[in-house]
């Protein structure tokens, strides 16, 4: 993971709003006075509905066995 201090970020910020987008790894940018991380949109996006999901009460468990099952014995149609 990048570690930048906030003026070189500021310097370079075109480059590195690029850069996080292509990569998918996060920029921490170090302040005298507190941190902050550089997160593509796409990467936070997925981080919310991840959190929002997770937050659904049996979710979790629910993801959990769909993912023990084999695609071969997954339905093709939908009950819903």
């Amino acid at each position: 993971m990048t570690i930048l201090n906030a003026s070189d970020a500021r310097a370079n910020l075109y480059r590195l709003i690029d850069q996080t987008n292509e990569s998918h790894e996060p920029v921490i940018i170090s302040g005298k006075r507190n941190n902050a991380i550089l997160l593509s949109e796409d990467d936070w996006n997925s981080i919310q509905e991840t959190l929002y999901l997770i937050s659904i009460p049996g979710m979790r468990e629910s993801i959990v066995e769909g993912m023990k099952e084999p695609l071969s014995e997954s339905s093709t149609e939908l009950d819903w």
